[in-house]
């Protein structure tokens, strides 16, 4: 079993370290993290992966990681593996303020609740949203921008929202639509994407 330590480690170079040793071909594992951001992300990919896990805290800021390869699991793809069919267009929008443009913040957030109201339009092709910065406070606040983002993950647009900006805002608990993501995935998001919307 390798143990990788990953203590210390900024986003997302624990998930960076977990992919090396998955391709190097490691079946069991032992991943020591000290972020609740980098516990969710390391679990997530492992699984996605294949990997049994369980998680133990050892502290008030440290978890230990133990993942074993399951044999019958059914392992999606890797991300770089699933661009799919040329004609399968997929539009990706990045978002990373919790208003739209500049000028009044009253009218920056009813710009921003509209544009989120009106991304149904785009149709099948509308295939990710990614939310960094002040973007992931729309997925912990109660109102109109939220209710949208909740419709369309319900319709099955992936929501990528940015760990290490939830923790810096306080906001990891609070998070009511998205999967809490890092900078591996959503570098990986925007080059898989055939077009990106920055409103």
């Amino acid at each position: 079993m390798e143990l990788l330590d990953c203590l210390g480690l900024a986003c997302p170079q624990p998930v960076i370290r977990c992919r090396s040793a998955v391709d190097n071909g490691m079946e069991c594992l032992e991943v020591l993290v000290d972020n609740e951001p980098a516990l969710e992300n390391v679990q997530r990919f492992l699984q996605s992966r294949g990997y049994t896990l369980s998680a133990t805290a050892e502290g008030p800021q440290k978890w230990r990681i133990r993942a074993a390869l399951d044999a019958d699991a059914s392992v999606a793809p890797a991300p770089e593996e699933q661009k799919g069919h040329e004609q399968d267009l997929r539009t990706l929008v990045l978002i990373t303020t919790e208003t739209l443009g500049r000028g009044d913040d009253t009218l920056g957030t009813k710009l921003m609740e509209n544009f989120l109201a009106t991304l149904p339009e785009l149709g099948n092709r509308l295939w990710r949203l990614v939310l960094v910065n002040g973007g992931v406070k729309l997925t912990a606040q109660p109102g109109p921008a939220l209710e949208s983002l909740q419709k369309l993950a319900q319709q099955g647009v992936s929501i990528l929202v940015c760990g290490a900006c939830l923790g810096h805002y306080g906001l990891l608990e609070a998070k009511a639509v998205g999967e809490t993501s890092n900078m591996l995935d959503i570098v990986t998001s925007l080059d898989l994407a055939d077009k990106v919307i920055r409103p």
